[in-house]
């Protein structure tokens, strides 16, 4: 990331993460909650999983590639978070917290 004259990077991570939400937002709309794992439950072996909440706590069907991209660019804003637990990301305020995402239905 570009940094000014002053030595501050020239797009703060506030920002960063309040034009992420406002992009999943227009990509995903009803969305509020998207839970972001390197589990995907379909797969033999750590892949991009994404989970995505409305506001009731429904779960809204999306693209395996909507998926993908929402959890690669979350990945991306916040790349300080220990990846190796699940993760929420709240819409409406722009945060991430860990999170315990229920991996059911994954056979081997």
């Amino acid at each position: 990331m570009l940094a000014m004259p002053s030595g501050t990077l020239a797009c703060p991570n506030a920002d960063r993460r309040h034009r992420l939400v406002a992009q999943l937002t227009d990509m995903i709309p009803g969305a509020a909650i998207i839970r972001v794992s390197l589990n995907d439950p379909k797969q033999r072996r750590p892949h991009l999983h994404a989970v995505v909440e409305d506001e009731a706590g429904k779960t809204i069907e999306v693209s395996r590639t909507t998926a993908r991209v929402a959890a690669r660019w979350i990945l991306r804003v916040w790349p300080e978070a220990d990846w190796a637990r699940s993760h929420t990301v709240r819409l409406a305020d722009a945060t991430l917290t860990s999170s315990d995402l229920t991996v059911a239905g994954r056979g081997r």
